[in-house]
């Protein structure tokens, strides 16, 4: 039977039926095929600054200045203006077209200081106090001295996190790194759950957990990496002391003249060489797993030496490249060489991973990047993967291919064409750990609402290669028609297509309201257009 599908008879459809129990708010978001960004404003006249996100509860625009000072924090506002004369319908107002028609600003903070500068792609929000997570930090320094840090790894001479209560623009807390390297590019280094944070020294190995308290405290709560529980150091410590008064005992006991005896006895040394905590517990349990794979003790030998022994030395030096919760006691830690926990690319680069238990200091489970059974997890929880906020109204809703039947038909269907299993697993598990808060929670990415080119688009937060082309937006069902498009730079095209641009999109979680801007690797100013609903 043919369905009426404008914004009144979904209306009348809502009130005179009854869904399906747990579909409510996925039967409310189809209101969104009708409700869309149907205008566009081209090069709209706005400030030159770094356009960050719209916050996950879309009350804020956060941006920094050009000069990495500054913190700008705007709100945004819908569409409102007036007319002495008679307006045409058909086209806005001049006044009407600037970028202060859609966002008013709530104030100007002075974040970085002396040598610092603001990281532009770091932002974490917490959403239930309304705080936001920035850094600040100084230029790397690639001479540094090793000092106990991993060899081949650069060193940030100052590194700040900042919390700031976005209402108004106060600090309420800040934590320094000193000469330590954390990786700050799209909240890669940090993960923000609930009310937890995970920082990854990359430089010590150590990943540091906080918490944000209701009054806008940072606690250290734990460091995982050298030590895993409070009391591994002092413990150490004291078996190192009483070794050695054991070992000065036994020096009273020899003769006065050890030479003439064939012995040769120097002073002990108090500079005990230990593995790291976490390397320990990924050892043993990569030992008892080859163990107990085999039930016959000589097979139970040679296993152990061509899959532990052999490898020994390579388990020894990896290094801990990224870290996520996986809920508020595991954590799923990627481990690889040290070239890759610092390189912009590390697809070529082996992998491994480990669910770490923080409250048993316990490794549950250790796969390489090739596992198939990981893999499955992958593909079968996906949304598991993506950890969000217990309280997180519209997070919850990005689609994935373990909630969204269109993208599980469309990762299957790049799957059969992959020439390599291998590869194909490899290529997927690239992107575990998932950063923290890197997927936009806009309606128009529903993949079961709409159908859009993911080359071009999609709710990752990443720069894009920008094309003259408009990106198209059509109605995953029935009449599958054209429902808006969005075209980023200027309204008649680039001028000059030797110059290598790149194009980011910001959209309003709920709102028909897009921003997307182009930029040049050169210092000219960016192309910003608003997309909005008129």
């Amino acid at each position: 039977m043919f369905r009426r599908h404008n914004v009144a008879a979904r209306i009348f459809d809502r009130q005179i039926s009854t869904v399906a129990p747990g579909t409510s708010v996925h039967h409310t978001r189809r209101f969104y095929e009708n409700l869309v960004p149907n205008c566009t404003i081209y090069e709209v006249e706005c400030p030159d600054h770094l356009y960050r996100k719209i916050t996950e509860d879309g009350q804020y625009l956060i941006c920094f200045s050009r000069n990495h000072q500054d913190l700008i924090v705007y709100r945004p506002t819908w569409l409102s203006y007036s007319c002495k004369e008679e307006c045409n319908t058909n086209d806005l107002p001049q006044k009407a077209k600037r970028f202060e028609s859609f966002f008013s600003q709530l104030y100007c903070v002075s974040l970085a200081s002396s040598n610092e500068l603001i990281c532009k792609d770091f932002f974490l929000y917490m959403e239930s106090n309304q705080f936001g997570l920035f850094a600040t930090s100084t230029t790397q320094n690639h001479d540094a001295p090793v000092g106990g840090a991993v060899q081949g790894v650069p060193s940030i001479e100052k590194i700040t996190f900042h919390l700031l209560r976005l209402e108004d623009g106060v600090v309420l807390d800040q934590k320094c790194f000193h000469n330590d390297f954390i990786n700050l590019a799209h909240n890669m280094g940090v993960f923000l759950y609930d009310d937890l944070l995970a920082i990854v020294s990359i430089r010590y190995q150590t990943i540091h957990i906080l918490q944000i308290r209701d009054f806008g405290n940072l606690v250290d709560i734990r460091a995982i990496g050298t030590f895993c529980r409070e009391d591994d150091e002092l413990f150490l410590n004291s078996s190192t002391q009483s070794m050695l008064s054991h070992e000065k005992g036994k020096l009273h006991q020899l003769p006065e003249n050890p030479v003439e005896n064939g012995l040769h006895q120097s002073e002990p040394s108090s500079d005990y060489c230990f593995l790291s905590g976490i390397k320990q517990r990924l050892l043993s349990f990569i030992f008892r797993g080859i163990w107990n794979e085999e039930p016959d003790q000589a097979l139970r030998v040679q296993s152990l030496k061509k899959k532990f022994y052999f490898h020994f030395q390579d388990y020894v030096d990896l290094v801990i490249w990224k870290v996520q919760f996986l809920d508020r006691h595991h954590l799923l830690i990627k481990f690889g060489s040290v070239d890759g926990g610092v390189s912009r690319n590390a697809d070529q680069h082996p992998a491994f991973f480990a669910v770490y238990n923080m409250e048993t200091t316990e490794i549950a489970a250790f796969y390489q990047n090739t596992a198939d059974e990981l893999y499955l997890l992958f593909e079968q929880f996906c949304d598991h993967f993506h950890a969000t906020a217990r309280n997180s109204l519209y997070l919850n809703f990005i689609s994935s291919h373990s909630n969204n039947m269109h993208a599980r038909e469309q990762l299957r269907s790049a799957k059969n064409k992959a020439s390599s299993s291998l590869q194909f697993v490899k290529k997927m598990l690239v992107s575990l750990p998932f950063s923290c808060q890197s997927q936009s929670p806009s309606p128009y990415f529903d993949q079961s609402l709409f159908r859009f080119d993911e080359k071009l688009i999609s709710a990752t937060d990443r720069h894009r290669q920008s094309t003259d082309h408009p990106i198209k937006f059509i109605l995953r069902r029935p009449p599958n028609t054209l429902k808006f498009k969005i075209k980023t730079g200027p309204e008649a095209g680039s001028t000059d297509s030797r110059t290598k641009k790149i194009s980011s999109f910001i959209f309003h979680p709920f709102l028909p309201l897009a921003l997307s801007i182009q930029q040049n690797l050169s210092l000219q100013p960016s192309v910003v257009n608003i997309h909005f609903r008129k």
